[in-house]
């Protein structure tokens, strides 16, 4: 009996509130009686002194109804600039003065107000007093503005966090690095070295050893060593000399000594200065490669052919420059990228090279020589009538400097068939005949003359 009381006891102070009336011990109930109140303590029988009691008269089984399940949470997580999570924040004040003091629901929504104010903390900029220019050892470096864009910094290899973090770039040598590791920096802006020196190092890969840099980074002078031990010591191609990790990220580009001495394009491993300076250079034409290898023509048929389009251009220029009709169309333009054709035959950079080897360079050129012929020979009578005639045979066409079976004379500049140039002698006749002029000219007098 005494289990049973209990386990009544027990069952009563855990009703099910969808069905309060039901229980073990429900009394029948007429007409107009009300229904005796079974959680009360009178209606519970009384335990023995000793017994434990199972008496929980306020407790009901919690389903969780009263939670709001389906509302807005407080202060969203997803606003991704500064204006939405400042309406966030708002609309988690006004929630906080709506609900009910020292509640859970009140706790929680100060909680998200706190990670809303740091998250808006995080995107505005910690630097805003910073300028937005500053200049140091020759790099003019820029307050980068952008904040989606993932970048290392040049400096300590890490990443530039923009959402958080301010970065500068050098317009010079596009040298990026964090606000706080501008004063670290150490190495001038290679573009100032561009400007006063540019000219390249022609000896391949022209290595000197670790002793002769101390053991020591040739940028940095942190210790390296070749064991890896205290930091990996890692070669340049370009220079060799021997870098740190964080001066030398394994970067490949086209060694210039090694195309003009051995045509060889293979990209090779060089430090983050070199990369830099080799890509500055890469469109400046200061190889004469006459002087560096004359013998490279022999072996490319490609530059031949392409000396010989230039030589022609040249000769054209004189008649662009003399003709209104081709300064209003603005021929020369068509080599605006490569200015340097335009004035000499000589000079090449090393993007004019890779554009020989890769043969964009030939088929581009032969496309503007074809345009430069065709106004001359064709299009405008003002070019046409500035042609020649063979002083040897004086038949034939009209002959211009550039076509393919004429002469030109050196000194002055007469045009003949190639043929009759060759077949007559190898001296022009239209200097030969100015040279005699001179000489009567200023022949000595005889002595009848005199008197």
């Amino acid at each position: 009996m005494e289990y049973d009381e209990k386990l009544a006891r027990f069952r009563q102070a855990h009703l099910n509130p969808f069905n309060k009336q039901s229980g073990p011990r429900q009394h029948e109930q007429g007409p107009g009686e009300e229904a005796p109140d079974i959680t009360s303590e009178e209606a519970l029988p009384e335990l023995p002194p000793g017994e434990p009691e199972f008496r929980c008269p306020e407790r009901v089984m919690d389903l969780g109804l009263s939670e709001d399940h389906f509302s807005r949470p407080v202060g969203l997580f997803l606003a991704s600039d500064v204006q939405q999570l400042r309406q966030a924040i708002e609309e988690c004040k006004q929630v906080i003065l709506e609900l009910p003091e020292q509640s859970e629901k009140q706790k929680d929504a100060v909680v998200r107000l706190i990670h809303l104010r740091l998250k808006l903390q995080e995107l505005k900029d910690p630097n805003e007093d910073e300028p937005n220019i500053r200049v140091l050892l020759e790099h003019r470096f820029y307050k980068e503005k952008s904040k989606s864009v993932k970048q290392t910094c040049d400096k300590c290899n890490t990443i530039i966090w923009g959402l958080i973090q301010t970065w500068y770039t050098c317009t010079g040598c596009y040298y990026r690095c964090h606000s706080k590791c501008l004063n670290l920096i150490s190495k001038p802006c290679v573009s100032s070295k561009v400007s006063h020196q540019a000219e390249y190092e022609l000896n391949i890969c022209p290595e000197t050893g670790l002793d002769s840099q101390d053991y020591r980074c040739a940028e940095c002078r942190a210790p390296i060593s070749l064991r890896g031990v205290p930091s990996e010591a890692r070669q340049c191609d370009y220079t060799g000399q021997y870098y740190c990790s964080h001066c030398h990220w394994n970067d490949l580009a086209v060694i210039p000594a090694r195309v003009v001495h051995n045509w060889d394009f293979e990209p090779r491993k060089v430090s983050r200065c070199s990369m830099r300076y080799l890509a500055l250079m890469v469109s400046r034409p200061v190889l004469r490669l006459r002087e560096i290898n004359p013998l490279l023509f022999n072996y490319v048929e490609e530059l031949v052919e392409i000396r010989k389009l230039r030589q022609d251009i040249l000769l054209m220029k004189p008649y662009f420059i003399t003709c209104r009709e081709a300064m209003e169309a603005r021929l020369l333009l068509q080599l605006q990228d490569r200015q340097h054709f335009v004035e000499n035959d000589e000079m090449y950079s090393v993007q004019d090279l890779l554009d020989v080897h890769a043969g964009r360079l030939g088929c581009s050129l032969t496309e503007i020589h074809t345009l430069f012929a065709k106004h001359i020979k064709l299009d405008c009578e003002r070019c046409q009538a500035k042609g020649f005639v063979c002083e040897l045979c004086r038949e034939g066409d009209v002959l211009f400097p550039f076509d393919s079976h004429t002469s030109v004379c050196t000194d002055c500049s007469a045009v003949f068939h190639r043929d009759c140039y060759y077949d007559n002698s190898t001296t022009c006749p239209k200097c030969a005949r100015l040279s005699l002029r001179k000489q009567s000219l200023f022949q000595e007098p005889g002595p009848d003359v005199e008197a």
